[in-house]
């Protein structure tokens, strides 16, 4: 998690909203890594969580990683949860939670519904106050602005 929350930090340095993804396979080594980039990329859909799993994907061979853990700094809104569960991705680590916007625990808490094909293990909380902070400081400071 402490390498997802230092990309979310390089996204917030780059004008995104600060949200870092780490995938590890099952031996636990780092297979993919992505910041948030819908900015930079003009793309809505470069959540870091998208990213991440698209490079993971590319380097397994494979659209499904099984036995895979994401970490990533913010609850996963829809269409992440979505992307999770089509990536058969086998943990969900995550930090801040997302009253607004997340979909995991808050929101349409995707993984509950019967239509959803798959739910991974899901774990919240892990450096949650940190990702938190990150979040909070990004939004004051663009207000102020």
């Amino acid at each position: 998690m402490r390498r997802a929350l230092g990309l979310a930090e390089a996204a917030a340095a780059a004008g995104e909203v600060p949200v870092g993804a780490v995938i590890v396979d099952a031996d636990g080594l780092v297979v993919a890594e992505a910041a948030n980039a819908p900015i930079r990329l003009s793309d809505p859909t470069a959540h870091a969580e998208v990213l991440a799993i698209r490079a993971a994907c590319e380097a397994a061979g494979n659209y499904r990683l099984p036995g895979h853990t994401l970490y990533v700094t913010l609850e996963p809104c829809t269409m992440c949860a979505s992307a999770i569960a089509h990536a058969r991705i086998a943990r969900l680590v995550y930090g801040a939670s997302d009253p607004k916007g997340g979909a995991v625990e808050s929101g349409v808490r995707f993984f509950e519904q019967p239509t959803c094909h798959h739910r991974p293990d899901v774990v919240s909380g892990l450096e949650a106050e940190r990702a938190g902070d990150q979040l909070r400081n990004f939004f004051r400071a663009r207000r102020r602005s």
